[in-house]
């Protein structure tokens, strides 16, 4: 009994350590500028935005405003 224990608590060791491509798997719960946008009832926009309307943030990367 004892050695089936080891044996996984080993296999989870190794499988816990740091690799390389770990930083690519922490954007994973991460929501896009323009996602975020439209869920604060915000729309995006390339161009200035229209009257009455004020920018709250990013669309894009930067490429674009978000107008509320």
């Amino acid at each position: 009994m004892r050695t089936p224990c080891l044996l996984l608590l080993t296999l989870c060791l190794l499988v816990s350590q740091v690799a390389p491509g770990v930083g690519l798997l922490t954007s994973l719960g991460h929501r896009p500028d323009h996602y975020m946008c439209y869920k604060n009832g915000g729309t995006c926009l390339y161009s200035s935005c229209p009257i009455y309307t004020k920018v709250i943030g990013t669309c894009y990367s930067g490429k674009a405003k978000c107008c509320k």
